[in-house]
């Protein structure tokens, strides 16, 4: 394999904008097993002037990812944020104006490798959110097993990103007076798999949870498409079927989150490496899709919503779809 070496003369913004992005890629690849590693040290040689107190406030605050989360105007702030944001760059656009009176219920998709898309227009100050969408509240569900690694669980918080169990969700939908937005990464890991660049294969058929928040608790649903997310990355093949990912399937159900074999460009070359590739994402934000409050709703009432929500999802991507370099032939593809 030749080896493309990157040029001498790179100007500083773009060499502290790769170096953002390689932050972090390697907090949310290494981050929580060092932090894991690092309680276990303590424990080992009974630092327990650190460990004690520590198990203690976790003990105390192990629900706190159900209750909004911690988020720190301060680490949202961060300066590496703005240079992570313009490496690629990622853009959020906004179709239809939302009112601040509802909650709502974003549907992203798609998943991607590392969400780039959703972390960056919903877990930093420096994206346009705020101006797009003033009065509004966003919160970035994610696994809930990232919550029970100890000192990494603080760090997720501080962006703003929230288990996405049932307690998680209905607490950020019940918000007397509207104001706020769940984000939810409908394909969850299972969908990481299919993350290859061109292919839109979104896992939505089975996932009606989200329509039956919404009915019970009268958020409107909105439909957001990330494009360029499968594009930051190649994976390695792993059709299904082949032995990889067979082995990734059964990881994936114990575990709860997937192991895609992913590879980019590096920090001095652009032939290998663990760096997304320099690629525009445009998260688009489609119209919303009122929704009566419906306490018990029937299974009827949840497929008719969720039926319509697919369409407006595929509506979304066919009109925007052109703009963003996709093919006319291109389109999604539910399972």
């Amino acid at each position: 394999m030749k080896v493309e070496f990157a040029p001498l003369n790179i100007p500083l913004a773009r060499r502290l904008q790769t170096a953002a992005v390689l932050q972090w890629v390697l907090s949310f690849l290494l981050l929580a097993q060092v932090c894991v590693g690092v309680m276990v040290v303590w424990i080992i040689y009974n630092y327990w002037f650190l460990y004690i107190p520590y198990l203690t406030w976790l003990y105390f605050d192990w629900y706190t990812p159900e209750q909004g989360g911690r988020r720190s105007s301060w680490v949202r702030n961060w300066t590496v944020w703005k240079y992570f944001k313009d490496y690629f760059p990622i853009h959020l656009i906004k179709t239809q104006d939302l009112d601040p009176s509802h909650n709502y219920i974003f549907g992203f998709h798609p998943h991607g490798v590392l969400v780039a898309g959703a972390f960056g227009n919903f877990c930093t100050n420096y994206s346009d959110f705020k101006k797009l969408f003033p009065g509004f509240t966003e919160y970035l569900h994610v696994n809930p097993f990232w919550f029970q690694c100890p000192l990494f669980r603080e760090y997720l918080m501080t962006t703003g990103i929230v288990s996405v169990s049932k307690k998680s969700v209905s607490y950020v939908l019940s918000k007397e007076g509207g104001g706020n937005i769940s984000v939810i990464v409908l394909g969850g890991a299972e969908e990481s798999l299919e993350a290859h660049p061109g292919k839109f294969t979104l896992f939505i058929h089975q996932r009606k949870g989200f329509v039956k928040f919404a009915l019970t608790h009268g958020a409107y649903l909105v439909p957001v498409f990330s494009f360029g997310e499968n594009e930051l990355f190649k994976q390695i093949n792993n059709p299904e079927g082949s032995w990889l990912r067979t082995v990734q399937e059964r990881l994936r159900k114990i575990m709860g989150f997937a192991l895609p074999l992913f590879h980019a460009r590096g920090v001095f070359q652009y032939s290998f490496g663990l760096i997304p590739y320099r690629i525009p994402i445009h998260t688009v934000v489609g119209r919303p899709i009122p929704v009566h409050q419906t306490l018990h709703p029937t299974v009827e009432q949840i497929d008719e919503l969720h039926q319509t929500y697919m369409e407006e999802l595929r509506k979304l991507f066919e009109e925007h779809k052109g703009k963003y370099g996709i093919p006319e032939h291109k389109t999604l593809i539910f399972k």
